[in-house]
Protein backbone atom coordinates (compact mmCIF):
# COMPACT_ATOMS: atom_id res chain seq x y z
CA UNK A 1 0.00 0.00 0.00
CA UNK A 2 1.55 3.14 -0.92
CA UNK A 3 2.13 6.09 1.74
CA UNK A 4 -1.16 8.41 2.29
CA UNK A 5 1.59 11.46 2.61
CA UNK A 6 2.51 12.42 -0.55
CA UNK A 7 5.91 12.10 -1.48
CA UNK A 8 8.15 15.26 -1.94
CA UNK A 9 9.31 16.97 -5.58
CA UNK A 10 13.09 16.00 -4.11
CA UNK A 11 12.19 12.05 -3.18
CA UNK A 12 12.58 9.04 -5.91
CA UNK A 13 10.16 8.22 -7.90
CA UNK A 14 9.41 4.77 -8.59
CA UNK A 15 7.18 5.66 -11.71
CA UNK A 16 10.83 7.52 -13.01
CA UNK A 17 13.33 5.05 -11.49
CA UNK A 18 16.21 4.89 -14.44
CA UNK A 19 15.65 1.34 -14.40
CA UNK A 20 17.48 -2.20 -13.88
CA UNK A 21 20.54 -3.39 -15.81
CA UNK A 22 18.27 -6.29 -17.26
CA UNK A 23 15.01 -4.90 -18.51
CA UNK A 24 11.94 -6.56 -17.11
CA UNK A 25 8.07 -5.48 -17.49
CA UNK A 26 6.50 -3.69 -14.43
CA UNK A 27 4.72 -5.81 -11.94
CA UNK A 28 1.18 -5.00 -11.82
CA UNK A 29 0.52 -5.09 -8.35
CA UNK A 30 4.14 -3.28 -6.64
CA UNK A 31 5.90 -0.46 -7.59
CA UNK A 32 9.66 -0.58 -8.92
CA UNK A 33 11.15 -0.05 -5.25
CA UNK A 34 8.47 -2.61 -3.42
CA UNK A 35 9.83 -4.96 -5.44
CA UNK A 36 13.54 -4.36 -4.87
CA UNK A 37 12.64 -5.28 -0.75
CA UNK A 38 10.49 -8.22 -2.07
CA UNK A 39 13.64 -9.52 -3.99
CA UNK A 40 16.01 -8.46 -1.22
CA UNK A 41 14.33 -10.39 1.34
CA UNK A 42 13.65 -13.38 -0.48
CA UNK A 43 17.72 -13.87 -1.42
CA UNK A 44 19.68 -16.36 0.11
CA UNK A 45 22.07 -13.80 1.50
CA UNK A 46 19.41 -12.28 3.07
CA UNK A 47 18.63 -15.23 4.92
CA UNK A 48 22.06 -15.98 5.99
CA UNK A 49 21.92 -12.39 8.32
CA UNK A 50 20.74 -14.54 10.46
CA UNK A 51 23.32 -16.41 11.91
CA UNK A 52 26.19 -13.96 10.91
CA UNK A 53 27.64 -11.35 14.01
CA UNK A 54 27.56 -8.52 14.76
CA UNK A 55 29.74 -7.90 17.71
CA UNK A 56 28.85 -11.53 19.63
CA UNK A 57 29.68 -14.96 17.87
CA UNK A 58 26.38 -17.11 17.30
CA UNK A 59 26.42 -18.81 19.88
CA UNK A 60 26.75 -16.41 22.85
CA UNK A 61 23.22 -15.82 23.36
CA UNK A 62 19.89 -15.73 21.98
CA UNK A 63 18.76 -12.01 23.08
CA UNK A 64 22.13 -10.19 21.51
CA UNK A 65 21.34 -8.55 17.74
CA UNK A 66 22.64 -10.72 14.53
CA UNK A 67 23.02 -8.60 11.38
CA UNK A 68 19.80 -9.86 10.61
CA UNK A 69 18.39 -8.03 13.78
CA UNK A 70 20.60 -5.42 13.52
CA UNK A 71 18.84 -5.08 9.18
CA UNK A 72 15.56 -4.92 10.74
CA UNK A 73 15.86 -2.31 13.17
CA UNK A 74 17.47 -0.52 10.54
CA UNK A 75 14.98 -0.88 8.35
CA UNK A 76 12.33 0.55 10.68
CA UNK A 77 14.24 3.80 11.30
CA UNK A 78 14.90 4.61 8.09
CA UNK A 79 11.02 3.89 6.85
CA UNK A 80 10.83 6.42 9.83
CA UNK A 81 13.04 8.98 8.72
CA UNK A 82 11.46 8.88 5.36
CA UNK A 83 7.81 9.00 5.99
CA UNK A 84 8.74 12.12 7.85
CA UNK A 85 10.75 13.76 5.59
CA UNK A 86 8.18 12.46 2.46
CA UNK A 87 10.68 10.39 0.65
CA UNK A 88 9.98 7.02 -1.06
CA UNK A 89 10.05 4.55 1.98
CA UNK A 90 9.92 1.80 0.30
CA UNK A 91 13.49 3.02 -1.42
CA UNK A 92 14.80 3.47 2.26
CA UNK A 93 13.99 0.01 3.12
CA UNK A 94 15.57 -1.69 -0.08
CA UNK A 95 18.48 -0.17 1.19
CA UNK A 96 18.34 -0.85 4.70
CA UNK A 97 17.47 -4.70 3.93
CA UNK A 98 20.62 -4.90 1.74
CA UNK A 99 23.46 -2.53 3.44
CA UNK A 100 24.78 -5.72 5.32
CA UNK A 101 24.53 -8.62 2.75
CA UNK A 102 27.97 -8.64 1.82
CA UNK A 103 29.59 -8.73 5.60
CA UNK A 104 31.76 -12.16 5.44
CA UNK A 105 31.40 -14.03 9.33
CA UNK A 106 32.35 -12.67 12.03
CA UNK A 107 31.48 -9.18 11.64
CA UNK A 108 34.90 -6.42 11.17
CA UNK A 109 37.50 -9.27 12.15
CA UNK A 110 36.03 -11.31 9.41
CA UNK A 111 36.37 -8.44 7.00
CA UNK A 112 40.08 -7.77 8.34
CA UNK A 113 41.09 -10.71 7.78
CA UNK A 114 39.78 -11.06 4.19
CA UNK A 115 40.96 -7.79 3.40
CA UNK A 116 44.83 -9.04 4.78
CA UNK A 117 44.10 -11.88 2.52
CA UNK A 118 43.51 -10.41 -0.78
CA UNK A 119 45.74 -7.58 0.02
CA UNK A 120 47.36 -8.16 -3.17
CA UNK A 121 44.46 -8.47 -5.09
CA UNK A 122 42.69 -5.08 -4.05
CA UNK A 123 41.42 -6.25 -0.95
CA UNK A 124 38.24 -6.78 0.71
CA UNK A 125 35.34 -3.98 1.34
CA UNK A 126 31.95 -5.18 2.34
CA UNK A 127 30.35 -2.45 0.36
CA UNK A 128 31.97 -3.34 -2.61
CA UNK A 129 30.74 -7.61 -1.64
CA UNK A 130 26.93 -6.16 -1.29
CA UNK A 131 27.42 -4.90 -5.00
CA UNK A 132 28.44 -8.35 -5.87
CA UNK A 133 25.80 -10.50 -3.92
CA UNK A 134 22.97 -8.34 -5.82
CA UNK A 135 24.54 -8.15 -8.99
CA UNK A 136 26.29 -11.52 -9.60
CA UNK A 137 26.10 -13.79 -6.31
CA UNK A 138 22.78 -14.27 -5.98
CA UNK A 139 21.61 -16.94 -8.47
CA UNK A 140 17.52 -17.01 -8.54
CA UNK A 141 16.60 -16.49 -12.17
CA UNK A 142 16.70 -17.37 -15.35
CA UNK A 143 17.95 -14.35 -17.32
CA UNK A 144 20.51 -12.83 -14.98
CA UNK A 145 22.88 -13.26 -12.41
CA UNK A 146 21.79 -11.62 -9.17
CA UNK A 147 19.00 -9.67 -8.11
CA UNK A 148 18.75 -7.20 -11.13
CA UNK A 149 18.03 -4.33 -8.70
CA UNK A 150 16.65 -0.60 -9.71
CA UNK A 151 19.35 1.98 -10.68
CA UNK A 152 18.65 3.85 -7.24
CA UNK A 153 19.18 0.91 -5.13
CA UNK A 154 22.08 -0.13 -6.29
CA UNK A 155 23.60 3.47 -6.91
CA UNK A 156 22.02 3.84 -2.80
CA UNK A 157 23.90 0.71 -1.97
CA UNK A 158 27.18 2.00 -3.35
CA UNK A 159 27.38 6.17 -2.02
CA UNK A 160 25.01 5.90 0.93
CA UNK A 161 28.19 7.31 2.76
CA UNK A 162 28.83 9.76 0.20
CA UNK A 163 30.38 10.27 -3.49
CA UNK A 164 33.47 7.65 -4.18
CA UNK A 165 35.14 9.99 -6.98
CA UNK A 166 35.35 13.62 -7.92
CA UNK A 167 34.18 14.39 -10.99
CA UNK A 168 37.34 13.39 -13.01
CA UNK A 169 37.58 10.14 -11.18
CA UNK A 170 39.99 11.08 -8.51
CA UNK A 171 39.04 8.45 -4.93
CA UNK A 172 38.09 10.12 -2.19
CA UNK A 173 37.60 10.07 1.78
CA UNK A 174 38.58 6.18 2.46
CA UNK A 175 39.46 4.85 -1.07
CA UNK A 176 41.89 8.00 -1.75
CA UNK A 177 44.75 5.72 -0.44
CA UNK A 178 43.99 1.98 -2.16
CA UNK A 179 41.41 3.74 -5.04
CA UNK A 180 37.57 2.41 -4.88
CA UNK A 181 37.44 -1.16 -5.34
CA UNK A 182 37.21 -3.29 -8.06
CA UNK A 183 34.15 -4.65 -8.23
CA UNK A 184 32.26 -1.36 -8.11
CA UNK A 185 34.35 -0.12 -10.47
CA UNK A 186 33.86 -2.88 -12.74
CA UNK A 187 29.92 -2.80 -12.52
CA UNK A 188 29.99 0.98 -13.12
CA UNK A 189 31.43 -0.17 -16.77
CA UNK A 190 28.06 -1.72 -17.65
CA UNK A 191 25.99 0.15 -15.43
CA UNK A 192 26.93 4.12 -14.66
CA UNK A 193 26.23 4.34 -10.93
CA UNK A 194 27.64 7.80 -10.69
CA UNK A 195 30.34 7.96 -8.78
CA UNK A 196 31.13 11.34 -8.34
CA UNK A 197 27.76 12.28 -6.77
CA UNK A 198 25.93 11.98 -3.58
CA UNK A 199 23.32 9.01 -3.64
CA UNK A 200 19.37 9.88 -3.41
CA UNK A 201 17.96 11.45 -0.03
CA UNK A 202 16.67 7.82 0.57
CA UNK A 203 19.98 6.43 0.69
CA UNK A 204 21.34 9.33 3.33
CA UNK A 205 18.84 9.11 5.65
CA UNK A 206 19.14 5.02 5.44
CA UNK A 207 22.67 5.21 6.18
CA UNK A 208 21.48 7.59 9.32
CA UNK A 209 19.53 4.70 10.32
CA UNK A 210 22.78 2.71 10.64
CA UNK A 211 24.33 5.03 12.69
CA UNK A 212 21.38 5.55 15.35
CA UNK A 213 20.53 1.36 15.50
CA UNK A 214 24.04 0.51 16.34
CA UNK A 215 24.70 3.42 19.07
CA UNK A 216 21.31 2.73 20.73
CA UNK A 217 21.52 -1.45 20.37
CA UNK A 218 25.01 -1.89 21.11
CA UNK A 219 24.54 -0.08 24.32
CA UNK A 220 21.95 -2.55 25.03
CA UNK A 221 24.21 -5.35 23.78
CA UNK A 222 27.31 -3.72 25.75
CA UNK A 223 24.91 -3.81 29.40
CA UNK A 224 23.60 -7.26 28.73
CA UNK A 225 27.30 -8.59 28.01
CA UNK A 226 27.96 -6.94 31.06
CA UNK A 227 31.08 -5.43 29.13
CA UNK A 228 30.41 -2.39 30.57
CA UNK A 229 28.11 -1.11 33.46
CA UNK A 230 25.02 1.55 33.17
CA UNK A 231 26.78 3.90 35.24
CA UNK A 232 29.54 4.05 32.36
CA UNK A 233 27.32 4.31 30.04
CA UNK A 234 25.90 7.66 32.38
CA UNK A 235 28.93 9.59 32.11
CA UNK A 236 28.68 9.97 28.13
CA UNK A 237 26.63 13.03 27.44
CA UNK A 238 23.81 12.40 25.56
CA UNK A 239 23.24 9.05 27.46
CA UNK A 240 23.55 11.18 30.86
CA UNK A 241 20.74 13.41 30.43
CA UNK A 242 18.23 11.17 29.09
CA UNK A 243 19.23 8.61 32.12
CA UNK A 244 18.95 11.32 34.43
CA UNK A 245 15.38 12.44 33.49
CA UNK A 246 14.19 9.07 33.33
CA UNK A 247 15.53 8.36 37.25
CA UNK A 248 13.79 11.99 37.87
CA UNK A 249 10.63 10.49 36.44
CA UNK A 250 10.55 6.99 37.61
CA UNK A 251 12.50 6.93 41.46
CA UNK A 252 13.38 3.66 42.11
CA UNK A 253 12.59 2.21 38.53
CA UNK A 254 14.76 -1.12 37.74
CA UNK A 255 17.64 -0.83 35.63
CA UNK A 256 15.87 -3.81 33.06
CA UNK A 257 13.35 -1.03 32.74
CA UNK A 258 15.80 1.56 32.65
CA UNK A 259 17.93 0.69 30.01
CA UNK A 260 14.68 -0.04 27.47
CA UNK A 261 13.31 3.46 28.67
CA UNK A 262 17.00 4.96 27.60
CA UNK A 263 17.41 3.21 24.62
CA UNK A 264 13.75 3.89 23.41
CA UNK A 265 14.30 7.73 24.20
CA UNK A 266 17.95 7.71 22.66
CA UNK A 267 16.20 6.05 19.37
CA UNK A 268 13.44 8.87 19.30
CA UNK A 269 15.68 11.54 19.69
CA UNK A 270 18.48 10.65 17.44
CA UNK A 271 15.28 10.10 14.61
CA UNK A 272 14.19 13.72 15.90
CA UNK A 273 17.11 15.76 15.88
CA UNK A 274 17.72 14.34 12.14
CA UNK A 275 14.37 15.03 10.71
CA UNK A 276 14.65 18.79 11.76
CA UNK A 277 17.97 19.19 10.54
CA UNK A 278 17.47 17.54 7.12
CA UNK A 279 14.35 19.30 6.70
CA UNK A 280 16.36 22.19 7.40
CA UNK A 281 19.32 21.47 5.00
CA UNK A 282 16.15 20.50 2.58
CA UNK A 283 14.27 24.15 3.02
CA UNK A 284 17.55 25.69 2.30
CA UNK A 285 18.77 24.09 -1.28
CA UNK A 286 15.13 23.76 -2.37
CA UNK A 287 15.51 21.26 -4.41
CA UNK A 288 12.97 20.02 -7.01
CA UNK A 289 14.09 16.73 -7.89
CA UNK A 290 16.19 13.67 -6.45
CA UNK A 291 19.00 14.66 -8.83
CA UNK A 292 19.09 18.18 -7.61
CA UNK A 293 19.62 16.25 -3.82
CA UNK A 294 22.58 14.13 -5.82
CA UNK A 295 24.00 17.50 -7.55
CA UNK A 296 24.62 19.07 -3.59
CA UNK A 297 27.49 20.36 -2.35
CA UNK A 298 26.85 18.44 0.77
CA UNK A 299 24.82 15.79 1.71
CA UNK A 300 21.19 16.77 3.28
CA UNK A 301 20.58 13.28 5.29
CA UNK A 302 22.78 14.38 8.96
CA UNK A 303 22.93 14.69 12.48
CA UNK A 304 22.65 18.47 13.90
CA UNK A 305 26.60 19.87 14.94
CA UNK A 306 25.54 19.29 18.22
CA UNK A 307 24.22 15.88 18.40
CA UNK A 308 26.43 14.76 15.93
CA UNK A 309 29.54 15.72 18.42
CA UNK A 310 27.31 13.77 20.84
CA UNK A 311 27.19 10.83 18.26
CA UNK A 312 30.64 10.37 18.39
CA UNK A 313 31.42 10.56 21.80
CA UNK A 314 28.44 7.52 21.78
CA UNK A 315 30.64 5.63 19.51
CA UNK A 316 33.89 6.60 21.25
CA UNK A 317 32.79 5.32 24.42
CA UNK A 318 31.66 2.22 22.45
CA UNK A 319 34.54 1.86 20.80
CA UNK A 320 37.19 1.37 24.05
CA UNK A 321 34.17 -0.24 26.53
CA UNK A 322 32.85 -2.55 23.37
CA UNK A 323 34.50 -3.24 20.44
CA UNK A 324 38.15 -3.47 22.48
CA UNK A 325 37.08 -5.12 25.41
CA UNK A 326 39.58 -7.45 26.35
CA UNK A 327 36.65 -10.13 25.81
CA UNK A 328 35.52 -9.16 22.39
CA UNK A 329 39.41 -8.77 21.10
CA UNK A 330 40.45 -12.10 22.34
CA UNK A 331 37.24 -13.79 20.48
CA UNK A 332 37.31 -11.78 17.38
CA UNK A 333 41.18 -12.53 17.18
CA UNK A 334 40.66 -16.24 16.85
CA UNK A 335 37.53 -15.37 14.53
CA UNK A 336 40.00 -13.59 12.31
CA UNK A 337 42.26 -16.74 12.59
CA UNK A 338 40.04 -19.26 11.33
CA UNK A 339 38.58 -16.79 7.99
CA UNK A 340 42.82 -16.61 7.66
CA UNK A 341 43.09 -20.56 8.00
CA UNK A 342 40.02 -21.11 5.34
CA UNK A 343 41.28 -18.76 2.52
CA UNK A 344 44.79 -20.36 2.41
CA UNK A 345 43.46 -23.82 2.55
CA UNK A 346 40.96 -23.34 -0.07
CA UNK A 347 43.18 -20.95 -2.17
CA UNK A 348 46.25 -24.16 -1.68
CA UNK A 349 43.63 -27.10 -1.75
CA UNK A 350 40.48 -26.09 -4.05
CA UNK A 351 38.63 -29.59 -4.19
CA UNK A 352 37.95 -29.12 -0.54
CA UNK A 353 35.70 -26.04 -1.58
CA UNK A 354 32.03 -28.00 -2.59
CA UNK A 355 32.09 -28.83 -6.09
CA UNK A 356 30.02 -25.98 -7.41
CA UNK A 357 32.34 -23.39 -6.25
CA UNK A 358 35.20 -25.55 -7.16
CA UNK A 359 34.36 -26.05 -11.07
CA UNK A 360 35.90 -23.69 -13.60
CA UNK A 361 38.71 -22.55 -10.98
CA UNK A 362 41.42 -23.97 -13.15
CA UNK A 363 40.51 -21.49 -15.90
CA UNK A 364 40.89 -18.42 -13.63
CA UNK A 365 43.89 -16.34 -12.85
CA UNK A 366 44.94 -15.93 -9.75
CA UNK A 367 43.43 -12.65 -9.20
CA UNK A 368 39.74 -13.85 -10.25
CA UNK A 369 40.32 -17.16 -7.73
CA UNK A 370 41.58 -15.24 -5.08
CA UNK A 371 38.42 -13.16 -5.48
CA UNK A 372 36.37 -16.54 -5.93
CA UNK A 373 37.19 -18.25 -2.72
CA UNK A 374 37.04 -14.67 -0.76
CA UNK A 375 33.11 -14.44 -2.34
CA UNK A 376 32.41 -18.23 -0.95
CA UNK A 377 34.02 -17.63 2.32
CA UNK A 378 32.37 -13.86 2.68
CA UNK A 379 28.93 -15.89 2.11
CA UNK A 380 29.52 -18.10 4.99
CA UNK A 381 27.33 -18.06 8.41
CA UNK A 382 29.50 -17.68 11.31
CA UNK A 383 28.82 -21.61 12.23
CA UNK A 384 29.49 -22.71 8.68
CA UNK A 385 32.44 -21.10 9.20
CA UNK A 386 33.44 -23.03 11.84
CA UNK A 387 32.02 -26.11 10.68
CA UNK A 388 34.05 -25.67 7.60
CA UNK A 389 37.16 -25.30 9.80
CA UNK A 390 36.53 -27.92 11.90
CA UNK A 391 36.44 -30.27 8.87
CA UNK A 392 39.10 -29.15 7.69
CA UNK A 393 41.67 -28.67 10.63
CA UNK A 394 42.78 -30.80 13.73
CA UNK A 395 41.73 -27.53 15.96
CA UNK A 396 39.49 -25.00 15.90
CA UNK A 397 38.65 -22.28 18.88
CA UNK A 398 35.29 -22.03 20.22
CA UNK A 399 35.37 -18.39 20.18
CA UNK A 400 33.95 -18.02 23.80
Amino acid sequence: MESSISRAPYACDPERSRGRLHAEPASKTRSAFRRDCDRIIHATAFRRLKHKTQVFVFDEGDHYRTRLTHTLEVAQISRALARRLRLDEDLAEALALAHDLGHPPFGHAGERALDACLSAFGGFDHNAQTLRVVTALERRYPDFNGLNLTWETLEGLVKHNGPLTDRDGTPLARYRQHGVPAPIVDYCQLHDLQLWSFASAEAQVAAVADDIAYDAHDIDDGLRAKLFRLDDIAAVPLPAGIIGEIRAAYPGLDDVRLVHELIRQLIGLLIDDVVTESAGRLAKLAPRSADEVRRAAAPIGSFSHDVGEADRAIKSFLKTSMYRHARVMKVMDQAAGVVRDLFARYSTQPRDLPAEWSEGLAGLDEAARARHVADFIAGMTDRYALAEHARLFDSTPELR
